[in-house]
């Protein structure tokens, strides 16, 4: 169930589905999930399947990160892509307001960025993108086949549409959530998409004492 349980459960259906889809804008293996919307964010609202796991990814600085990397540290982690121009920013920078907002408390949380564009997402590009929300923010990047594997273990849908008058260009559909995983690398829970980074600390500090 949603950290935020009761922001949840207070949307309606359709509007649900309507935030929790960030279409964007700015191409190829696997260019979707494997299955559909409903079906993930149903997983993902009612824990009805395990999230989260393992990966092997690229950092900014070009680095091979797994997520034993990152073992001893809270997670927030979030899926999108850089040419997004207003879901994911809107996101990014809640959870850098969050990660300021903790003050002392912060070094016990790690932000990551997992781009879902990783033939956009370079390493160059998200080295010059990440830094604009917060300086402890790990953004990651990998092959189509590595951010599937990825984004199916945390149950994100995703998909490249390509714009009817420019089809060599694209956007990319995808769900919004926050997920919060513990020091040993279990998932706690998600925040919705444009939860305030108040509410993320209100949620976060009591794993912190």
């Amino acid at each position: 169930m949603s950290i935020d349980r009761g922001a949840c459960l207070l949307k309606r259906a359709g509007l649900l589905v309507a935030l929790l889809l960030a279409t964007s804008g700015g191409a190829s293996a696997q260019t979707e999930s494997r299955r559909s919307a409903a079906e993930l964010m149903d997983a993902v609202m009612w824990n009805r399947e395990p999230i989260g796991g393992a990966f092997a990814l690229t950092d900014q600085a070009g680095q091979p990160r797994t997520d034993r990397d990152f073992r001893g540290k809270y997670l927030l982690v979030y899926f999108g892509f850089t040419f997004c121009p207003d879901v994911c920013p809107t996101d990014l920078q809640a959870i850098g307001l969050a990660m300021d907002q903790l003050g002392a408390r912060a070094h016990a949380v790690q932000p990551l960025f997992v781009t879902l564009d990783p033939a956009r997402d370079t390493v160059e590009q998200l080295a010059q993108y990440v830094p604009l929300f917060h300086p402890k923010l790990v953004g990651l990047t990998g092959s189509e086949a590595a951010i599937a594997t990825t984004a199916e273990a945390y149950r994100v849908y995703f998909k490249r549409v390509p714009f009817k008058k420019n089809p060599a260009d694209y956007t990319v559909d995808h769900s919004a959530f926050v997920y919060l995983v513990d020091p040993d690398g279990k998932y706690l829970g998600f925040f919705p998409p444009g939860t305030p980074a108040e509410r993320m600390v209100e949620m976060i500090k009591p794993h912190l004492r």
